[in-house]
């Protein structure tokens, strides 16, 4: 069972929660969303706002569903969940339903026009409220430009928490 919470009372630790577990990034109502996993991404506060960042690459069909939709998520799951996120991670939406391949059940998220899953056991919906594409000429360490053999740069978005629900 889910409840509400608030975003003070997210327990993981955010470097293992994004980074080593990863996450589904969903943009898009129920009949019209798609869901990418990352694992690049934070949680902070800006603006007098809770918020967290995420950051999409060009080429993402994900990126099509951020631009037209005002609010996402960031879905996380337990282990035995990560089997799905490698099969997500590893397929786009442009070429089929990748959702019904992975095994995860789409449902409407805790904010009208979002999507999660139902085994998702903790789910932070969010509205966009920046966007910014990054721009290699502002990389203080060159080390950085590793991670963009294409120059397909990222767009970050920082997204205002709206509603936090995590399993009991």
């Amino acid at each position: 069972m889910r409840v509400s919470i608030s975003p003070e009372e997210i327990k993981d630790n955010p470097f293992e929660l994004i980074a080593r577990d990863w996450m589904l990034i969903t943009a898009g109502p129920p009949d019209a969303f798609n869901t990418m996993t990352a694992s690049w991404g934070g949680l902070g506060h800006i603006w007098d706002k809770n918020v967290c960042w995420c950051v999409i690459r060009p080429g993402r069909y994900t990126r099509e569903f951020m631009e037209r939709n005002n609010v996402f998520t960031l879905s996380f799951f337990t282990d035995e969940h990560r089997p799905a996120l490698q099969f997500l991670g590893s397929r786009s939406g442009r070429d089929g339903d990748k959702v019904s391949g992975s095994g995860l059940t789409p449902v409407a998220g805790p904010v009208a026009g979002t999507t999660t899953f139902a085994e998702a056991r903790l789910v932070i919906a969010c509205r966009k409220v920046y966007w910014h594409d990054l721009d290699p000429s502002n990389f203080l360490v060159p080390e950085i430009e590793r991670c963009y053999p294409e120059k397909d740069y990222h767009r970050m978005y920082i997204g205002e928490i709206l509603q936090v629900v995590a399993e009991k």
